[in-house]
């Protein structure tokens, strides 16, 4: 409902309508808008007497209250235009052509699996209409098309593809539908000038219902999710406390208690109260700077596409409608035929129900000329039932996952449609794919992400299940017949002990699974040994900056096989909880572990670790990349020797392969045999780790030009990609020689500004630039 306004509706007292001069947004506002002596307490709150909502009928006729399409309007066109920005960004248009590899075999994740992508052109055509349908909706031309062009090529592409889901996409789609059945065209919209019907004509009141409804469901559920022992605790997101945004908290934090009670506790508090403190008056300039604040974090702290900037365009429908008339009227008149118009008020529409006037005014003939007053139809009845059942459906579906059992894992549900944001962070320790030849028995091991560009599979039973099918399906061409299919995957959540998700024993192919059943062939997390993670931070506090440890767990009558590279040539297993065997493979030889025991793996040998106990084992593996840390030792030399020779405290002379030390690595030198391999690595790595400094230390117009410009090459390939489809489709293919060029200067980037590069020094820093 709308906070703290009193517009005339059913139960309201009747505003007779002003003659004479008209009157300023502000003047109108004050007479219709201010409460009286007599407006109560509820009222000034909530926007609605008690009454309204006491009857079938005044509910009807509060729902369908004429309400000013101002607010709405500014939203249609953020909406639109940020949907736009987003079609070639996450939906994914810049590179679509590497997103569906038309004609290879790929295995493929939609939610219904005949599903099937259209030929990369025809894809490119889908993206156009979508693309068009949102710039229609920003514009609010031909709205109403504009709002089914969009919605149904957005749903499609949703749906094709599950690996792709998260909670902002499925919101974009929520409320691409709701604007479908809003009257959102009615103010700062073509349609407007088209047709004075439609021109600044007030909007139902269920219109800025549902919309605020919905956004106060993806807060309110989302702190409701955050309850989760996990996030109270602090390990759903504890490396986000090492991101520079949180610098100026670690002056008076350590960074322990910024993770706790600002990362999680922050988080949680803000969810669960955003909703009620946008809602009201008096809360809700707090609300838009806390709000505001952390969605301007988020999208610096992930990637996440427009969504950052879409929940900062919701924020504004909790205010009243008439905001913008009373913002844009107090820029400078030449300034007012380019913005949204402040006047004249809204003119009556058919959508809303109009209350009879008092049947003693005098002023009853006037009021009919302004607002003629209406019954509820049964349009009326019907928007008001869907508005309810909407909002109910939205509450229930986060928590329906009783009903699609067969989608619940260590979480419930397709990740998407919960509003459970950032609850649970996963790590993947090993991951097995093993076929078995029907016909012949043989036994071989496929890449895991073989035939497919996605990640998700390895948590989700359901995409298991479809891309098990997908390999049994093209491992007929490499002369494999009747093939099993047999998974392990090692998943370690919210920093529990890695374990396996699946049993690795069952042949998924012909695994049995239904979205209405609980999967059979899933392994329970492991939750009664949660309590071993604050032993684990002991653990490895205790240990110095180049031993690493990795935390197993297993089920009993089970076992890891692992490979011990040779780089690691110190590393033990030690048993935690339970009893262990471990077999050495080459040697034939088997050594039990109980609690606390460890013993030395041999490095470049095959091992396995059985778990021979009644209850689940506990271990852990201790190692020293070898090869590394000698690495950083001549880095470190080499370091020492360049400094002296550029103090001139060096005074031998460099042999030829440490020469570059002092005139750098050419590109002609870098396939030079008299180099030192060392020294040409610790070179590169050198330039590299400049280059990203010099990055990070970029002023805010070099950083900006530097986003400006990725954005643009990133659009610029999607539109050429988007053009040489159309014509494709329209007069057929060219010559492949002039397709080629055509490709290649859409793919034209700027040197520094390549991806690759950026990858390198993602790589080479160990983490992302966030």
């Amino acid at each position: 409902m709308e906070p703290g306004a009193s517009d005339a509706s059913a139960g309201a007292p009747y505003v007779e309508p002003s003659k004479g001069k008209k009157k300023s947004s502000k003047e109108n506002k004050q007479e219709t808008l201010a409460p009286s002596e007599h407006t109560s307490t509820m009222k000034r709150l909530f926007g609605f007497e008690k009454e309204d909502i006491s009857s079938w009928h005044r509910l009807v006729c509060l729902l369908n209250r004429p309400t000013d399409p101002a607010s709405l309007g500014i939203f249609r066109f953020l909406f639109g235009m940020l949907m736009a920005l987003d079609i070639t960004q996450e939906r994914g248009l810049s590179h679509l052509d590497y997103k569906y590899l038309d004609g290879a075999p790929v295995c493929r994740f939609p939610l219904f699996n005949f599903l099937k992508p259209l030929p990369m052109d025809w894809m490119f055509f889908v993206y156009f209409v979508m693309f068009l349908g949102a710039v229609g909706i920003m514009l609010g031309c031909f709205y109403r098309l504009a709002c089914l062009m969009f919605i149904s090529t957005y749903w499609y592409i949703f749906f094709l593809d599950k690996t792709t889901w998260n909670n902002h996409s499925y919101l974009y789609g929520l409320i691409g539908f709701q604007l479908t059945l809003m009257d959102a065209n009615r103010y700062w919209s073509i349609d407007g000038l088209r047709n004075p019907r439609k021109r600044n004509a007030q909007v139902p009141l269920w219109n800025y219902t549902m919309l605020r409804t919905q956004i106060f469901i993806v807060y309110f559920i989302a702190g409701v999710k955050k309850l989760d022992a996990d996030w109270v605790e602090g390990y759903s997101m504890k490396y986000l406390a090492h991101h520079w945004l949180f610098e100026p908290f670690r002056l008076i934090l350590p960074v322990e208690l910024i993770s706790l009670m600002v990362v999680h506790g922050g988080g949680l508090v803000l969810d669960l109260t955003a909703g009620y403190l946008l809602f009201f008056d008096a809360t809700r300039p707090f609300a838009f700077f806390f709000v505001s604040y952390f969605h301007c974090m988020n999208s610096q702290l992930f990637s996440i596409g427009m969504f950052s900037y879409t929940m900062l365009a919701t924020s504004p429908l909790f205010c009243y409608p008439d905001w913008p008339r009373r913002f844009f009227g107090r820029f400078p008149e030449f300034l007012q035929p380019i913005l949204p118009f402040i006047s004249p008020a809204p003119i009556p529409s058919s959508s809303c129900v109009y209350p009879n006037p008092p049947s003693g005014s005098r002023e009853q003939q006037g009021a009919h000329a302004a607002s003629k007053p209406t019954t509820p139809s049964f349009k009326h009845k019907f928007r008001a039932i869907f508005t309810i059942l909407y909002i109910m459906e939205q509450f229930f579906l986060p928590y329906s996952h009783f009903i699609t059992q067969g989608y619940n894992n260590w979480t419930n549900g397709l990740y998407g449609y919960s509003w459970d944001m950032m609850v649970h962070a996963r790590s993947h320790q090993h991951v097995k794919i093993t076929y078995r030849d029907g016909v012949t028995g043989d036994v071989g091991y496929l890449n895991p992400g073989v035939f497919t560009q996605s990640r998700r599979w390895k948590d989700h039973g359901d995409m298991l299940k479809q891309y098990a099918t997908c390999l049994s399906e093209n491992l007929p061409q490499f002369n494999i017949s009747d093939p099993e299919i047999y998974f392990d995957i090692w998943v370690s959540i919210n920093d529990r002990f890695q374990q396996r998700i699946f049993d690795p024993r069952v042949d998924i192919v012909k695994a049995d699974w239904s979205p209405f059943q609980p999967n059979p062939w899933l392994m329970p997390l492991l939750v009664d040994l949660s309590p071993w993670r604050t032993k684990f931070e002991e653990i490895e506090g205790s240990l110095d900056n180049q031993t690493e440890v990795v935390f197993i767990a297993d089920f009993p009558g089970l076992y890891l096989e692992n490979f011990v590279s040779e780089d690691l040539g110190n590393t033990s297993v030690q048993v935690l909880e339970g009893l262990v065997d471990v077999e050495i493979v080459d040697e034939k030889k088997n050594y039990s572990l109980q609690p606390g025991e460890k013993m030395q793996i041999p490095a470049g040998e095959y091992h396995k670790v059985y778990t021979v106990s009644e209850g689940p084992s506990c271990y852990m593996y201790i190692y020293v990349n070898t090869t590394e840390a000698e690495l950083q030792k001549n880095f470190t030399k080499l370091s020492e020797l360049q400094e002296k020779v550029r103090n001139g405290t060096e005074t031998e002379p460099l042999p030829p392969e440490l020469q570059p030390l002092i005139t750098g690595l050419d590109d002609q030198d870098s396939d030079n045999s008299v180099i030192d391999p060392v020294v040409r690595l610790f070179l590169k790595r050198q330039k590299r780790m400049q280059e990203v400094k010099k990055r990070r230390e970029a002023s805010m117009i070099e950083r900006f030009q530097r986003f400006a410009s990725k954005k643009y090459y990133s659009i610029r390939r999607g539109f050429l990609m988007t053009a040489i489809a159309l014509r494709n489709l329209a007069v057929g293919l060219p010559p492949l020689e002039q397709l080629t060029r055509e490709v290649a200067f859409a793919n034209m980037k700027e040197p520094e500004t390549e991806t690759s590069q950026d990858e390198r020094l993602k790589d080479e820093v160990g983490h992302g630039e966030l």
